[in-house]
């Protein structure tokens, strides 16, 4: 199969077998391999290559937390200073308790915010004590910041083809 194959139409039959997600084995680059009828350092290689044009931006797993027990979720949202964006980016998606973070455009006058962060707790009081970690970590660059409380998981999914 693979000789048939060029390289934009194995990227595409890499992103269509793994647009609902990676196989669940030890080797899921193999399996995936396997249906091409090639070698496993060429799926990874593919990746890679589709990593650095942009057209994939990571491979990760994405839970679902309230499975596992996380029951409280707050997209955290900050004003923060232009400036600092940066940093304070670089410190909170550092902190383990947050899945993502990124910055937004403010639209003001309503919404001031330009800076949103995911938690998660087990507890209310755990996601809020979690929010005022974040809050402490960047109180001489924040002007304000609120939560908004997820009640439902409305989609997770990937590109698909």
């Amino acid at each position: 199969m693979s000789s048939i194959l060029n390289r934009v139409e194995l990227e595409k039959r890499i992103i269509e077998l793994t647009q609902a997600g990676l196989p669940i084995e030890s080797r899921p680059f193999k399996t995936i391999a396997d249906k091409l009828g090639i070698s496993e350092s060429a799926v990874v290689a593919i990746f890679d290559s589709m990593k650095q044009k942009g057209l994939v931006r990571r491979i990760g797993l994405v839970p679902n937390h309230y499975a596992i027990g996380y029951l409280f979720n707050l997209m955290t949202v900050w004003d923060i200073e232009d400036s600092d964006i940066d940093q304070v980016g670089k410190s909170i998606g550092e902190l383990d308790f947050v899945s993502h973070c990124y910055q937004r455009p403010r639209h003001l006058p309503d919404w001031p915010y330009n800076f949103f962060a995911m938690i998660h707790g087990k507890t209310e009081q755990e996601a809020n004590e979690k929010m005022q970690q974040i809050a402490d970590l960047v109180k001489d660059s924040c002007s304000q910041f609120t939560a908004l409380k997820s009640c439902k998981i409305l989609k997770k999914t990937g590109l698909r083809i």
